[in-house]
């Protein structure tokens, strides 16, 4: 069984957030110099930054290779935080009634 000591009920923290709060000012760089070094427009990495766009496969990728880090590592943080929504934001899944196994 995973020991897993992240709290089920807290919201995951989004991508974009560990990049505006961590990493750029890590790097002592601005969203602009971010994006020509990723090689995506300004608007693309401020609506990353501030939620209003999940981070895709590609921008996965660019990070990655950017930041010498692993493009599954910052998917992982993404896919986490769509399947938190999914079961806490949904309230229509819970209307679904699981098939029962035959005999």
């Amino acid at each position: 069984m995973r020991n897993n000591l992240r709290d089920r009920n807290r919201k995951p923290t989004h991508p974009g957030t560990i990049l505006r709060e961590d990493v750029l000012p890590a790097l002592n760089m601005t969203q602009v110099e971010f994006a020509e070094r990723l090689g995506v427009s300004r608007l693309t990495v401020s609506e990353l930054l501030h939620e209003k766009r999940a981070l895709s496969p590609e921008m996965a990728v660019r990070l990655g290779r950017l930041l010498s880090t692993t493009p599954d590592s910052w998917l992982a943080m993404q896919s986490t935080l769509n399947l938190w929504q999914a079961l806490h934001e949904l309230p229509e899944l819970a209307e679904i009634v699981p098939l029962r196994a035959s005999a």
